[in-house]
């Protein structure tokens, strides 16, 4: 790969302090540093993969559990710092594979690392990871899949031990981008009817009603929701909920709208209800509730 062709897209430093008496203002109160960065995917793969992303974060006995959300991406992570938990219950947990497929998610869930993480990863456009596996996407649905299991074990073992060996993100994403490059299957095309969903959704930020693209007919609706479900995951419903949910994270936390009715008017949400509700569905708390909650420092971290 030439040089210049990944470049950083964001650079995150921040320490969270302790609250202040602002009811607005969002802090978090954690001692952990937390670095994230972003990098563009090369050219030839920018309509498939989002974008490559970077984190560390050195371990602290004090730290809390993290909370993660829907965001309507499927996700390949690498991780080479100590194992993370991911809570099944709120004591019970699993360990998550250290190199593992993400699938879409439909609820949110907390992870709690045992030690430092230090983590590289590749978030796919809703219709990006399709391209690279035969697999039903339906199957990967709120889970972590080994590496293994979708792309074979030798292949797997080969791919992991390069990344890790790796000199540096530039050369972790030449390495993947040469993997994905290989595996690329021209042959799995995403059906019309899937592209021009995904495209309207992402483009109105998931406020597009399915019933208005469809014309209310019910044979495609059908059809849409079968090749939905095997090339994205999930329904477009569940889509658009989290691209939704996206957008009003970014307003949320960077104080762009003064109220939860502003948002709830800006993200075209019927009233603030029904914003509340939907919000609630996915993050497993209320917008109020979000705010000033150190059990959001990772979220919040990922929409500055």
């Amino acid at each position: 790969m030439e040089s210049g062709k990944c470049p950083i897209v964001k650079m995150v430093e921040i320490e969270f302090a302790s609250p202040d008496p602002l009811d607005y203002a969002v802090h978090y109160e954690t001692p952990a540093q937390m670095k994230y960065q972003t990098y563009k995917p090369h050219k030839d793969l920018e309509s498939l993969v989002k974008f490559y992303w970077t984190l560390e974060v050195p371990f602290d006995p004090e730290n809390q559990k993290q909370k993660i959300v829907p965001d309507g991406c499927i996700e390949m992570a690498f991780n080479f710092g100590e194992q993370i938990k991911k809570y099944t219950s709120e004591t019970n947990f699993i360990l998550q594979p250290n190199a593992m497929v993400m699938g879409q998610r439909t609820k949110s869930f907390d992870i709690l690392p045992v030690g430092d993480i230090d983590t590289f990863a590749i978030c796919f456009y809703p219709i990006g990871f399709a391209n690279f596996v035969k697999k039903s996407l339906e199957d990967l649905v709120d889970k972590e899949i080994p590496i293994s299991e979708l792309f074979g074990q030798t292949a797997a073992i080969e791919l992991e031990q390069q990344i890790a060996q790796a000199v540096g993100t530039q050369q972790r994403i030449e390495m993947i981008e040469s993997f994905l490059f290989k595996i690329l299957n021209a042959k799995n095309t995403i059906s019309n009817i899937v592209q021009s969903t995904v495209d309207a959704l992402i483009k109105t930020n998931g406020t597009t009603a399915i019933n208005v693209l469809l014309k209310d007919d019910i044979s495609k609706r059908r059809q849409l929701e079968r090749h939905f479900k095997k090339q994205i995951g999930i329904s477009p419903k569940q889509l658009g909920k989290a691209l939704r949910l996206q957008t009003t994270l970014n307003l949320l936390l960077n104080k762009k709208s003064e109220t939860l009715t502003d948002i709830a008017y800006e993200r075209e949400y019927f009233d603030q209800n029904h914003f509340i509700k939907d919000f609630k569905d996915l993050v497993g708390v209320t917008p109020t509730e979000f705010l000033n909650n150190e059990h959001m420092a990772l979220t919040a971290l990922f929409y500055k």
